[in-house]
Formats: structure tokens, C-alpha cells, sequence
């Protein structure tokens, strides 16, 4: 298994499992899903999903040039644990009761982080997280407004546990693919 005993953990494994901008998405589910109870909490993560990866970015654009290869991961991994230090601590100083129900959720955008700073190519790369994390920040807050509007507002407790947020979510996709202009694709549909 090359992927289980490589030393060089920038690859990623990436000959065996090409890494696609979907990753990306299926990366910031948890924060997204676990932590869009309310707009309230979904504001929150989300704004901490943007600060988080905008501040990574930022900083790690400083020391790109120079490092490579484990170093760089390395110090992607420090800036990130330093970064999320900071946000858990600024949430319990100035937010304790937002803290409390976030949980652990804002601890995992480092994943999202990571991920981010892998799929981004050299060209363009401000303008795709820009898009890329507006797309996440619009999905925490579709899900917290409609989460919120179906527990409080039509009686639904499902809609606020894990299970009613998947099945939200699929419909939402759903929604999406019924929407989207064009046939779907028919990639390896029916093939083994």
C-alpha cells in the first residue's frame, strides 16, 4: 500500500485517488452540516470558514516561495493549528454560548483548509477561493435559514438533527440537478 507508507505527505496520494474540486465541498461538509443548526450558528461557521481560509491563504502566500515539498505541509499544518487555537479562543472569550453549540465544528475547517490550499493551482488561485467560499458561505446560511425555518417555524424537530440535514441536503441537490439547464451526464451510469 504506497498510500499508507509514504513519508511525503504533500502528495497526498494523489496517484492513486486524483484529488477533484468536489473534494472541496465533501471537505467542508461536516463543519457545514453539523453546525447550521440556526442563521445564527450558520453565520457563524460560515464567517469562520471564510476568516480561516482567507487568513491561511494569506499567510501561507507569504512562505509558498520559499519552502517545498514536507516543510510546506508542515507549515500549513502549524499556521492552521495556530489559526484554530485562536478562533476557539476568540469564540469562548466573545461568544461562550455560540461557542458551546458550534462544538468542535470550527476545529474542522483546518481539513477544509487543507484541502483548499492542495486544489488550488498557481493561476488564478484568489479568484477560485473567492468563488469556492462563497459557495460554502451561501450553503451554511440556505441550510441554517431553512434548518431554523423548519424546526421553529413548522414544527419539525428532524430538521435540526443530523439525519433531517442529510435528507435536507439531498433534496436540495435534487433541487439543483432538476434546476440545472441541461441533460445530466451520463458518466459510467449503468457500468461496472
Amino acid at each position: 500500500m504506497p498510500c499508507a507508507t509514504s513519508t511525503n505527505i504533500a502528495h497526498f496520494c494523489s496517484e492513486h485517488s486524483p484529488m477533484t474540486r468536489f473534494w472541496l465541498l465533501v471537505a467542508g461538509l461536516a463543519p457545514v452540516l453539523g453546525a447550521t443548526r440556526t442563521l445564527t450558528q450558520a453565520a457563524a461557521i460560515g464567517a469562520s470558514m471564510l476568516m480561516l481560509t482567507v487568513l491561511h491563504q494569506a499567510l501561507l502566500s507569504l512562505v509558498r516561495p520559499r519552502l517545498g515539498g514536507a516543510l510546506y505541509t508542515l507549515a500549513s499544518l502549524l499556521l492552521l493549528a495556530a489559526l484554530a487555537s485562536c478562533l476557539q479562543i476568540a469564540l469562548r472569550a466573545w461568544a461562550l454560548p455560540l461557542a458551546l453549540a458550534l462544538g468542535y465544528f470550527p476545529v474542522l475547517i483546518c481539513l477544509q483548509c487543507l484541502v483548499t490550499d492542495h486544489l488550488l493551482v498557481d493561476k488564478d488561485r484568489w479568484r477560485q477561493l473567492c468563488l469556492q467560499m462563497t459557495g460554502l458561505l451561501g450553503l451554511c446560511l440556505l441550510l441554517g435559514v431553512i434548518r431554523q425555518w423548519l424546526t421553529e417555524g413548522l414544527g419539525i424537530p428532524l430538521a435540526s438533527l443530523a439525519p433531517g440535514v442529510l435528507i435536507l441536503l439531498g433534496v436540495l441537490l435534487a433541487l439543483y440537478n432538476r434546476l440545472r439547464p441541461g441533460p445530466a451526464p451520463s458518466r459510467r451510469q449503468g457500468k461496472r
